[in-house]
């Protein structure tokens, strides 16, 4: 290369560098990162391998400041966060960051084999305690938020949306006995879209990723490990791709009836738990789980070989979402250096009611009339971006409706998000008439949810626009 070439070509990187920074110059947003390992201590009988990234438990936060104000958000590897969480956590940041509450979505990846401290299984809807202490993963949520609030600096933000075919519908009528069962239907509704909030920094690489799709981590349910699943392997294979320079959140979409495609490894798991014989082909999953959830044996330890082989499909499946994580981060051309940020929240209530009887699915459920159920809505509008909030699970035809109807085209759904409903599971109208765990056990009257909660958030959509 001759030396007039070599000057021109420095002259015209140089250019473009000036170029980059003087685009973050004339904007206002900052945006900080950080995450907080909360992995609990190991079961002596069932340590972890030490060899997967999805053993590792973490609580992830994303702080935004536009000069006006402030926002939070924030993904944690529990499987659902309470109201008590909820309540304490969401006023301790909003006074350390000097914002809203409503600015704050705080989240959890649902994971079912890894509670971590203070975890809270099995607590849905259960009401708070005033007079009891504040749970430890309050104090490492506040950590996680006071460490991206120090790292704030200048970012451009911008939305994305890619598909992945991990998930599938998990409502479906057994082909041998003709009543409904939780088993994969690839003709049920799934929601196949994985949507992606990046925010760059000024080196033009991600500060930030926010992502979102919608499947139950499951795979460790029972299995007596300790693992984020598919959620953790994902954030971890999207930071380690740029160097753990990147934290990347994972968070819920509209899951509740959404499963891993592949469950005949964490299945064999539970056999080898429970002394079914394991087979390399796919064994039906409840007569497998049925007995360890039910306490009617006595687990033992998974077998060495059966849970390399589970801990291996959540990596795999972490890398493969990853990757389409990363891809539709490498295509988002449209970055704001200057976003608005608004948030907004309210409650709707519908119709209660309590189940009279204990059959698990199958058949239908019987009820009385039961307490109204209450559901927090949350909109946090970041420029042309509506990140809307629903706190509980909801069932994917719902989070599908919303994005049909919103009047802003990046329009995402996080579930499971600032606190815990006492509804149970959501199912949208229709689904009512599945005889499902999930439906039997919804503690809401049908035919109201589903409309209240697509135009609780159309209504904060455009609330938030003005």
């Amino acid at each position: 290369m001759s030396r007039l070439r070599f000057l021109s070509s420095v002259i015209l990187m140089l250019s473009s560098l000036l170029a980059a920074h003087a685009a973050f110059a004339q904007g206002n947003l900052r945006v900080g990162a950080a995450r907080v390992d909360i992995t609990p201590p190991s079961e002596p009988d069932n340590p972890p391998s030490g060899k997967y990234a999805h053993e590792k438990l973490y609580v992830r936060a994303i702080v935004l400041d536009n000069g006006a104000t402030r926002a939070a958000l924030i993904g944690a590897d529990q499987g659902g966060l309470p109201e008590q969480v909820w309540l304490t956590a969401s006023k301790q940041i909003a006074a350390e960051l000097n914002c809203p509450v409503e600015n704050i979505v705080m989240s959890a990846t649902h994971t079912h084999s890894g509670w971590g401290p203070g975890g809270f299984p099995g607590m849905r809807g259960l009401a708070p305690n005033p007079n009891a202490p504040p749970p430890p993963i309050v104090g490492h949520i506040l950590d996680a938020v006071r460490q991206a609030k120090a790292n704030l600096q200048p970012a451009r933000v911008g939305f994305g949306t890619g598909h992945s075919y991990l998930n599938v519908n998990r409502d479906a009528i057994d082909p041998q006995t003709h009543l409904w069962t939780q088993e994969p239907n690839l003709e049920g509704s799934s929601d196949k879209t994985v949507a992606v909030v990046e925010f760059v920094g000024a080196n033009g690489e991600p500060i930030a990723v926010y992502m979102d799709y919608a499947m139950h981590p499951v795979n460790g349910f029972l299995t007596g490990i300790t693992s984020a699943d598919f959620a953790g392997a994902t954030s971890r294979y999207v930071e380690q791709a740029f160097d753990d320079k990147t934290v990347a959140v994972f968070v819920q979409g509209a899951s509740g009836d959404q499963n891993p495609l592949y469950l005949r490894a964490s299945t064999n798991t539970l056999a080898s738990r429970s002394g079914v014989p394991i087979t390399g082909y796919v064994l039906t999953r409840e007569p497998v789980e049925a007995p360890i959830r039910d306490g009617k044996v006595k687990p033992t330890p998974p077998d060495p070989k059966v849970r390399d082989a589970l801990e291996r499909v959540m990596e795999s499946e972490g890398v493969l979402l990853g990757e389409e994580v990363i891809r539709v981060t490498s295509n988002i051309e449209r970055l704001n250096a200057s976003p608005g940020i608004t948030g907004e929240q309210k409650m709707v209530t519908c119709p209660g009611r309590k189940r009279t009887d204990t059959a698990r699915e199958g058949t239908p459920g019987t009820y009385e009339d039961g307490p109204p159920v209450d559901i927090r809505l949350g909109v946090l509008r970041i420029g042309d971006i509506a990140l809307t909030s629903v706190d509980a699970e909801l069932y994917s035809e719902i989070g599908k409706r919303l994005k049909r109807e919103s009047p802003m085209a990046n329009t995402f759904m996080v579930t499971l998000a600032d606190g815990m409903a006492n509804s149970g599971y959501i199912p949208n109208d229709t689904a009512f008439g599945a005889y499902t765990f999930q439906v039997l056990g919804s503690r809401l009257k049908p035919g109201c949810a589903e409309t209240a909660i697509v135009n609780g958030l159309l209504d904060l959509i455009t609330t938030s626009e003005k």
